[in-house]
């Protein structure tokens, strides 16, 4: 059983779409191989637009979600174009996330599926997130079916973007959860120098960490709670951002590291992990990843830079092919929902 899909790929730092082409085998396992995937970043007046897209009224919303899904499909069509892509099973979309909020039974990814349909002529998954949300769940994570099942050599697979999260087995099942926030803070850090990040983490290694700040950061209820849980920009602009005032950028930034490198390898420690698999844009954070590896002696394993930038893509795509399969593609043992299910709408 061979099945080729493109999975679609935005996330909450809005450093571009990834689109992912890959081909996933089921023999006694599942293999996968990426044929091809790319970056595709947003002009800047889209980039602005989904940024802002929490403060629309209800049309603006609803108009945006259209436009946005028919965006997507025109750079899919863009994509298979360029790179002449043969047979294509289906399209995977995850979406750009609005809200987030699975305490009051919603979530909201736009980028309607049925318009990436329209331009694309082709099957298309997509609002992976909502049916985990009204089964109880927090609609997040939802890669490990993919760590499990795609990456299974490894004891965890911890992904760097926007937020941090983590999933691994532990008693016989796999369970995931959001550790910190990452690039969703240190990218807003960043701007105030007039640049989208900290390359290497740079500016940060420059700055002094101020301690009554980690101990604040350190001591937020989010990270006493047990998992399943899951973070989004609401938390942040609640819990965080009102901290990070009247210090100095470059000591902001260093301090927010150490919150990060603390927080992750005390999870690292506390479930005993032996090796790591790290992905997302925050593996490229050299002095990120050092502060974690000064903290835990896991071995840290960073891979070829097509499964650092494309693991999530390549997953939602996977996530599709289960969809079409009717298999399970999103783990109660994740996500806190009732009974593991088979989630995501078929345009």
């Amino acid at each position: 059983m061979m099945m080729q899909a493109i999975g679609l790929m935005s996330g909450t730092s809005l450093d571009g779409l990834d689109i992912c082409y890959a081909n996933f085998e089921k023999q006694d396992h599942w293999t996968f191989q990426i044929l091809k995937a790319e970056t595709i970043p947003y002009p800047k007046d889209w980039e602005s637009r989904l940024r802002n897209s929490i403060h629309l009224s209800p049309e603006e919303l609803l108009e945006l979600h259209s436009e946005y899904g028919f965006y997507l499909g025109q750079k899919v069509n863009e994509f298979i174009q360029k790179h002449q892509l043969g047979k294509i099973d289906l399209i995977a979309s995850h979406g750009h996330t609005v809200f987030h909020q699975p305490q009051k039974k919603f979530t909201l990814q736009i980028g309607d599926g049925r318009a990436i349909r329209i331009e694309t002529g082709l099957p298309v998954i997509y609002d992976f997130r909502s049916q985990d949300v009204l089964m109880g769940g927090n609609g997040a994570p939802l890669v490990p079916i993919g760590d499990q099942l795609l990456f299974s050599q490894y004891d965890a697979c911890l992904n760097l973007g926007g937020f941090s999260n983590i999933s691994l087995q532990s008693k016989g099942q796999r369970i995931a959860f959001d550790i910190a926030p990452v690039n969703i803070v240190l990218n807003k850090l960043a701007q105030k120098f007039n640049k989208n990040f900290d390359e290497n983490g740079d500016s940060a290694r420059q700055g002094k960490v101020h301690q009554e700040l980690l101990t604040q950061l350190n001591a937020l209820e989010f990270y006493q709670q047990p998992h399943p849980k899951s973070l989004g920009v609401e938390w942040c602009n609640e819990s965080i951002f009102p901290l990070l005032e009247d210090i100095e950028i470059v000591d902001l930034l260093a301090t927010f590291t150490e919150h990060i490198a603390f927080q992750i390898s005390k999870v690292i420690d506390e479930n005993n992990i032996k090796n790591i698999l790290f992905t997302g844009g925050g593996t490229y954070n050299t002095f990120l990843v050092e502060k974690i590896r000064e903290r835990t002696t896991a071995e840290i394993i960073i891979p070829d830079t097509e499964i650092i930038d494309y693991k999530e893509a390549l997953i939602f795509a996977f996530m599709g092919v289960l969809r079409a399969r009717h298999e399970i593609n999103i783990l109660a043992s994740a996500t806190g929902c009732s009974a593991d299910h088979s989630s995501g709408v078929i345009a």
